[in-house]
Formats: structure tokens, sequence, C-alpha cells
């Protein structure tokens, strides 16, 4: 079965001026990959649509929705300190969830097994009320809700590696048990978010699971996290759909990271995920693109993961506990073990 990808040139329509790291330049560099890419005969590649109002407010207020959308027209809104729209940015934002939804649509339909959407503005720092991190509507916070309405779905895992934490996706399901959310990030870092405590409440607690991680991780100590705790969670709460936040900002060289991740490392993570997929909601997994930085090392860091959504079978790596990974782990033992055990 094939892989799904959206990539349109209306995403270069989001301009947030010269120097802002969030840029069209981002997605220029991943189409020059795609370009050569030597697989292409297995991706579909699917049309984005725009995101209906109704489907924005499964997450955030109209009045939200009209804040974005008075920006439409206009050559410049700072909407806070680093984010900011232009004049199609409000089209582009549609569209960007609208792509999420559309995959959504096509992995439930069985035309595809799994896919990448390449979208911009990324989504997972916009809170339901406000913009902020780069983000203007909170795109896999919206897929995630809608997934739940449309195809009844109980359980949904939002797994999201980038750098930066997820608050936005974080704040939309703290209090429900339909969506867990699993954040691997640096911290301290942007936006401040994501230490361990933050379990969720009510109905949600245990399901916002945060891995806190101090800078310079490399590749050993991200895949023995994802091999060793993201997966049994995952088995253990069985969710029927996957969705992954997708920032490659943990790479190496990345100017707003500071990990040490390369692109044979997001290879491995992605076997993870794509690995407990198959065991549990028979490989339904989207990966949604959020931050990444270092342009090169952001389309070296996308084909690694595009080799792997492509691929029929997915090895292990064999890492070793390192005294790093064995203190996260107890750590995370400490939090998460009266709801979950690895």
């Amino acid at each position: 079965m094939q892989t799904a990808i959206i990539f349109d040139d209306l995403f270069l329509e989001h301009y947030t001026g010269p120097y802002h790291p969030e840029c069209k330049e981002r997605l220029v560099s991943i189409g020059q990959g795609l370009q050569s890419y030597p697989h292409s005969g297995q991706l579909l590649k699917l049309k984005p649509r725009p995101a209906r109002e109704s489907e924005l407010n499964l997450i955030h207020p109209f009045s939200h929705i009209r804040n974005i959308q008075r920006t439409a027209g206009q050559s410049s809104t700072q909407l806070d300190a680093d984010t900011v729209a232009s004049a199609r940015s409000y089209e582009v934002a549609l569209n960007a969830v609208g792509s999420v939804l559309e995959m959504i649509d096509a992995l439930f339909s069985g035309q595809v097994q799994n896919g990448f959407a390449f979208v911009r503005p990324p989504g997972h720092h916009a809170e339901p009320e406000r913009a902020m991190g780069f983000c203007l509507f909170s795109n896999i916070a919206i897929g995630a809700a809608y997934a739940l309405e449309k195809f009844k779905l109980s359980r949904v895992l939002v797994i999201d590696f980038d750098v930066h934490h997820g608050n936005g996706t974080q704040t939309a399901f703290y209090n429900r048990k339909e969506v867990l959310y699993l954040s691997t990030h640096q911290f301290p870092l942007y936006p401040g978010t994501g230490d361990f405590p933050e379990i969720g409440s009510g109905q949600g607690k245990g399901f916002t699971l945060n891995f806190p991680l101090l800078a310079a991780c490399e590749d050993h100590t991200y895949n023995l996290i994802y091999e060793k705790i993201v997966t049994p969670i995952g088995e253990a709460y069985r969710p029927e759909l996957i969705l992954v936040s997708a920032g490659f900002d943990a790479y190496t060289e990345d100017p707003l990271g500071g990990m040490d991740v390369t692109a044979k490392g997001f290879s491995g993570i992605t076997r993870n995920i794509l690995n407990l997929a198959d065991k549990v909601c028979e490989g339904k997994v989207l990966f949604v693109l959020e931050g990444g930085y270092h342009l090169s090392g952001l389309q070296r860091c996308v084909i690694h993961v595009l080799d792997e959504l492509t691929s029929n079978a997915h090895s292990r790596d064999d890492w070793k506990a390192t005294p790093r990974f064995r203190l996260i782990l107890e750590t995370s033992r400490q939090h998460f073990n009266p709801y979950w055990k690895f």
C-alpha cells in the first residue's frame, strides 16, 4: 500500500518576513529532496483543501478564528513576539489544517497505509485561543478531534518529537483521555512548558506524558526512549490512529535547538513509531511537519523518514542502555508508574 504526501506551492505563500526562521525556504528545501527522491513511485500525492470553520471550531473558539481571519489581505500582522501573518496566511493556514484532515480521510478509506503532510505554518504551539510560536491553528489537535468525531474513535495517540514542547496540543486535550499526548523535547527551552508533573487533569490525568530532556541528547538516547518507553505505553493504550508532530529541530545542527540527533536517528525514531502502529492500529500513522530550521538537515531528515514510511520492513537497531537513558527511565517511572508500566 502507498504512502500519501501533501506538498503544495500554496504553503510558500505564508510570508514571515526577512530573517525569520520559519520561512518558505524550509519547504523549498524539502521540495528539492522530493524531486530527486528515488522511491517517488511509492508516493501518492494528494491535494490540500481548506478546513471549514466547523472543523477549526473543534479546537478553536470562533473568536480566535476571527482574529486570524482578520489578517487576510494585510501585508503583515504581528500576532505575538515571533508569530506573524501575511496577506495569504489565513488561506494557507486553512489549507494546512485541511491537509491533515484530507490525509486522515485517506488513511481510513484504506487508500493509503501512512502519510506525511508537508505543511506550514506549523501548529503545535497554537493554543485554542491564541496564535504563538510561529503557529496560527493547532493542525494536529484539530486532526485528532476530527478523527475522533468523524470515525467514532475512542483513542488517538499524538507523538511529538519536535525539540520544543507542543503546549497547544497539550492544552487542547489536557482534560481528555481520548487523546494520549506524548512529547519528547528539550527542557528548559521555549515555550517553557512540558515538565514531568504536567500529566493532565480530571479524566485526562495520566494521558499527557512529557519527557523533558537536557540538551545534547543524541540518537542513542532518543531511540532508547522510543523503544523502551514510548512503545510499551503505546501498546498498552492501543490507539486506533497515531498522529506525529514531526519537528526536526532536534537535528544536531539546528539553530533553534541544542540536541544531537542525526538523520539516522530520526530513521530509528520513525521505525519505532511504525512498528508500534503495525501492532496496534493496522499501520495507520500520519506525520505532520512542525519545526526544523537547518535547511539541508531538514531535507536530509525528511528523506530518511520517507524511506521508512515507504519500506515494508522496519528493522530494530540494537541500542544499549546508557547512564543518561537509565536516569530518564527511572525519573519517568517515578512520575508515570501510577498510570503506565514500562
